[in-house]
């Protein structure tokens, strides 16, 4: 592990950066108990920045998986009220969310697919109405990570545990620009690189994207009032927030009716601790009518049969192959690092955000102008050295926006 002057550095980051933690707000941190000397720092130094409280949620994966294996069939669609009134509650108090997400990515590969279906379909269901809270901005949240022994070593096969979580360590300081002489200094001037890319795509404004490489060919047709976003969010008090890191993403979101094609997946998908390979989909009017893949097909199964809505995609986001992610040449087997190494796409529910007024639209609005509603959001990486997008215009012109993996399109 990292000394503690890196660790608070890193802390820092998440917290100052991420989080943009104000005087006298609350924070709440979700961690699995192997970050428990990390949650520590996080504490200390979120109280330096004037925290009012900071309260922890610990989770222990290895609990979730007994769980998940012997939870009486019908108790996997029993979601408790307290959790969700929790939330409430935090709302009302403007708490700033943080969570780690530090899963193994086959924790739950001896569990029965649809046994973990039916449990995210329930707790989707369940916790519906306060998830809007995070995809509508209306608090501050953040998803970071940092390593754990059984993820350590699914990156970084063939070592010991403590090899294997030093070597993360040094890949998340890596891609986390950590080893920048003013790490802060460097977050901010790629935040406002990524902010000029969305600028200039909102510029554009174009109708229709068109992805091809081996194994895609998809045309995406986006709403009349799409937005592109990147890093930067702001929540219902007006105070700035950078919602994952890393990140190297612009994103918006595809008109729910207005995908045809085939697209294919160049990553593994870890969802619900299963992994999923070789993801091949093929659209119609916005549809998945077809899909495959090579490993995990009963979970993708589960994935895409959760609702109406986990049918249609919710987001597209271009991130370019050359990217310090990327650049490393390994895999993560952790969305939140390998969908910044990759374009991606996600099913289900889209950001409102993502709409111009969006926010301000109730759910049958936001559906009317294009967005895809569901009870579920899963990212799967489609980008790689072969991946070009055209854009087009509202009068007939193609544009380059991808060539070769890459940005085409002048920032």
């Amino acid at each position: 592990m990292p000394d503690q002057k890196h660790l608070e550095h890193y802390a820092d980051i998440l917290i100052r950066v991420g989080l943009n933690v104000q005087p006298g707000q609350p924070v709440a941190i979700s961690a699995p108990l192997e970050a428990a000397e990390f949650v520590r720092i996080l504490s200390a130094r979120a109280y330096l920045v004037g925290a009012r409280h900071v309260e922890i949620d610990w989770d222990d994966p290895q609990c979730d998986r007994i769980g998940a294996m012997m939870m009486p069939d019908d108790a996997l669609e029993e979601v408790p009220a307290w959790p969700i009134l929790r939330i409430d509650e935090q709302y009302e108090k403007n708490t700033a969310f943080l969570t780690i997400h530090a899963a193994d990515p086959e924790l739950m590969k001896d569990v029965p697919p649809e046994r973990l279906a039916k449990r995210a379909k329930a707790m989707g269901i369940a916790f519906e109405r306060v998830q809007r809270y995070f995809m509508e901005e209306r608090i501050s949240w953040l998803v970071c990570s940092i390593p754990t022994a059984a993820w350590a070593q699914t990156v970084f096969p063939g070592i010991g545990a403590d090899e294997a979580v030093a070597k993360l360590w040094e890949a998340i300081f890596d891609v986390m620009r950590m080893n920048e002489p003013d790490p802060t200094l460097a977050w901010q001037q790629h935040i406002a690189r990524l902010d000029e890319r969305a600028r200039n795509l909102n510029h554009r404004h174009f109708r229709a994207l068109h992805y091809r490489g081996p194994g895609t060919d998809l045309r995406v047709l986006l709403p009349a009032r799409h937005l592109w976003v990147a890093a930067q969010s702001q929540n219902d008090k007006g105070d700035g927030f950078t919602a994952n890191l890393p990140t190297e993403e612009v994103f918006t979101l595809p008109q729910q009716d207005g995908v045809d094609g085939t697209l294919t997946s160049t990553m593994p998908l870890a969802y619900n601790g299963q992994l999923i390979e070789g993801i091949s989909l093929r659209f119609e009017r916005g549809k998945i009518v077809d899909y495959t893949s090579s490993t995990g097909y009963e979970t993708l199964k589960g994935l895409i049969e959760t609702d109406e809505g986990s049918h249609s995609l919710g987001e597209i986001a271009l991130v370019p192959h050359d990217s310090p992610i990327s650049n490393r040449r390994h895999l993560f087997y952790n969305t939140l690092f390998d969908e910044n190494a990759s374009c991606h796409v996600a099913i289900g529910k889209a950001y409102p955000f993502c709409l111009d007024g969006g926010k301000a639209m109730s759910e049958e609005e936001q559906i009317a102008a294009g967005a895809n509603h569901s009870i579920t959001h899963v990212d799967f990486m489609i980008g790689s050295a072969d991946l070009e997008i055209d854009g087009e215009l509202a009068d007939g012109t193609v544009v380059p926006v991808f060539r070769k993996g890459n940005w085409a399109l002048e920032s």
